[in-house]
C-alpha cells in the first residue's frame, strides 16, 4: 500500500481505542518528536502524558490518518503550553511591576510608621512566619523557592522534580493557607 496513509489505518470516530492503539504503536516516535520540538525531555514527557490523557477521554471525530493526527495533537499541545507559559510570564511581569509601583508610591506618600503601627506589623510578621511553618512540606518548599529565593516556576519544577503545573498548585495552596492565616 503506497501513499501518504501507508501504514496508518483509518480510525473511525466510534472506536477511540483505535487511536489509543496507534498511540502505543507510535509513542516512541512521538516522544522523539516532542523532545526535538521542546528541547526539554521533562517537558516532552509531560506533553506525551497529556496526549495520553486526551486520547483516553475519547473525544473526536473520524480520523483519516491516525499517525498524522497524533503528531498534530502533540504539536498543538506543545503550542498550547508555550502560549500558557507566555501568558504566565506576562502576568508575573505585570504583577511585579504593579507591586513595585505600589510599594514605590507607598514609600513616597507615607511617613515612617509610628510605634503602634510597628507593633502591628511585627505581630503580622510573626503570624505570617508561624503560618509558613504550618504549610504542607511540598507547598512550603515550592513557595520558598519561588517567592523567597526568586526562582521561576520552571526552575522550581526542575529543582523539586515535578511539573510546572505542580509548582503552581503548591504555590496556590501556600498562598491560600497564608491568606487564611492572616485573616484569622
Amino acid at each position: 500500500m503506497d501513499g501518504p496513509n501507508a501504514g496508518s489505518p483509518i480510525v473511525p470516530a466510534s472506536e477511540p481505542a483505535g487511536l489509543v492503539a496507534l498511540y502505543a504503536q507510535y509513542r516512541l516516535e512521538i516522544l522523539r518528536f516532542l523532545r526535538a520540538r521542546t528541547r526539554d525531555p521533562a517537558e516532552a514527557e509531560d506533553v506525551i502524558q497529556e496526549l495520553w490523557i486526551r486520547l483516553q477521554a475519547g473525544r473526536g471525530g473520524p480520523v483519516g490518518n491516525g499517525r498524522a493526527y497524533l503528531f498534530q495533537m502533540a504539536n498543538n499541545l506543545v503550542l498550547d503550553r508555550a502560549r500558557a507559559r507566555r501568558r504566565r510570564a506576562l502576568r508575573d511581569q505585570m504583577w511585579t511591576e504593579q507591586s513595585l509601583d505600589f510599594t514605590a508610591g507607598e514609600a513616597a506618600a507615607e511617613p515612617a510608621p509610628g510605634p503602634a503601627e510597628s507593633l502591628l506589623q511585627a505581630e503580622e510578621l510573626r503570624q505570617l512566619t508561624a503560618a509558613m511553618q504550618t504549610l504542607p512540606d511540598a507547598a512550603r518548599r515550592a513557595f520558598f523557592l519561588h517567592k523567597i529565593d526568586g526562582l521561576s516556576h520552571a526552575e522550581v519544577a526542575a529543582k523539586l522534580g515535578i511539573s510546572r503545573s505542580g509548582v503552581e498548585k503548591h504555590i496556590a495552596v501556600a498562598m491560600k493557607h497564608l491568606r487564611r492565616a492572616l485573616l484569622d
